[in-house]
């Protein structure tokens, strides 16, 4: 913690070194918890990079975090994800896979799988967002759930509860929609 509060000073005066250690210190785990959340990798790229432009941005304008490098850029990752969102209800385009197919799988497999993600980020849209955060803390960050409480300000059972209430949810939908195909 200490370490961070140093990092976050020399950040705080733009140092240039600060700057690049913090993101390559942090732009993987972020990376991570967008591409939890987002399906497109190029938009998880771009969201992820939102996310340290405007970290660079508070600085620049003397809002940066105050004690916590790690939590501001989390929080503004969930924000820039509900952007996101908000952001695909208004265009609605339909995803294009452009992966090549690998020879391990067979073409009906692949369209399995494709559907069987497909469906569970359409269930997880469905989550509310708290319950999502910390679907993607937990399972996309594999953080600790005493860390994912300190990060949203919640309790340990706070977290606990959103997650079982999350899974609770997820199987629920996922086998309604199984009995419904």
């Amino acid at each position: 913690m200490r370490d961070e509060l140093i990092l976050l000073n020399r950040a705080r005066a733009l140092d240039e070194d600060a700057l690049t250690e913090i993101h390559n210190q942090y732009y993987g785990e972020v990376y991570r918890y967008v591409s939890f959340r987002i399906n497109d990798a190029q938009t998880v790229e771009d969201l992820a990079s939102e996310v340290f432009a405007r970290f660079l941005g508070a600085l620049q304008d003397r809002h940066a975090p105050q004690n916590t490098i790690r939590g501001w850029l989390f929080g503004t990752a969930s924000r820039v994800v509900k952007e996101q969102y908000r952001k695909q209800k208004r265009t609605q385009l339909a995803p294009l896979d452009e992966s090549v197919p690998s020879q391990a799988i067979g073409p009906e497999q692949g369209v399995e799988k494709n559907m069987a993600l497909e469906d569970l980020r359409d269930a997880m849209a469905d989550l509310t967002e708290e319950q999502q955060h910390v679907l993607a803390l937990r399972f996309g960050q594999s953080m600790p759930i005493r860390e994912v409480a300190k990060l949203i300000n919640k309790s340990e059972g706070s977290v606990k509860m959103l997650q079982v209430r999350a899974i609770a949810a997820l199987t629920r939908q996922l086998s309604e929609a199984e009995v419904s195909k």
